[in-house]
């Protein structure tokens, strides 16, 4: 059976364990494994020892080598881009040669949603201390959406600005089961 990483800022969600478990369910009606990395009946924390934080790291990095694809939340998480843990995910994914579905609930590209959030003319191309904005038309940062594109993954959007995303999510798991199906039937 199939194993993928569930990827994104849905640890932080207040319904983080209803969330885990709706997208583990939807990866197991597809005949698909779902790797949420946290126990969806402990509690969730967000917090503690420094060491406490390295170890979840390794548990995490350790169910990831155990994957063979990652499913990867980016909608954007606290400001413009996808949740740096979910952006170190999508790089140790491509790292490994696994194959990158990512998807997000925000429809606009990431220059635009640059400019936007810094209250720029839509034509800037650069910042206000004269930093340039990536613009090649990508949902986020380049490599993440290389990344996809380079594995054979694909990025889904459904711009319903939900967090959890769970309409792209669909998408993109429909899209990551017909890729594992074509590959067995190969």
């Amino acid at each position: 059976m199939t194993r993928v990483y569930l990827a994104g800022p849905d640890v932080f969600l207040p319904d983080a364990r209803a969330v885990a478990r709706a997208k583990i369910d939807a990866c197991r009606s597809r005949g698909i494994t779902g790797l949420f990395p946290m126990d969806v009946d402990a509690s969730p924390s967000a917090s503690g020892a420094h060491g406490d934080g390295v170890a979840i790291a390794q548990a995490n990095m350790e169910l990831m080598r155990t994957a063979d694809a990652i499913l990867a939340n980016c909608t954007p998480f606290r400001g413009i881009h996808a949740d740096v843990g979910t952006a170190f995910e999508i790089g140790f994914f491509a790292a490994m040669g696994k194959p990158v579905f990512a998807y997000s609930s925000c429809e606009r590209d990431a220059a635009l949603r640059t400019r936007t959030a810094l209250g720029l003319d839509a034509n800037a191309d650069a910042d206000p201390q004269g930093l340039a904005i990536e613009d090649f038309g990508h949902p986020d940062n380049l490599m993440l959406s290389g990344a996809a594109a380079l594995s054979g993954g694909s990025w889904s959007v459904v711009a319903d600005r939900e967090p959890a995303a769970m309409a792209a999510f669909a998408m993109a798991l429909d899209q990551l089961a017909a890729h594992f199906a074509r590959a067995a039937a190969a």
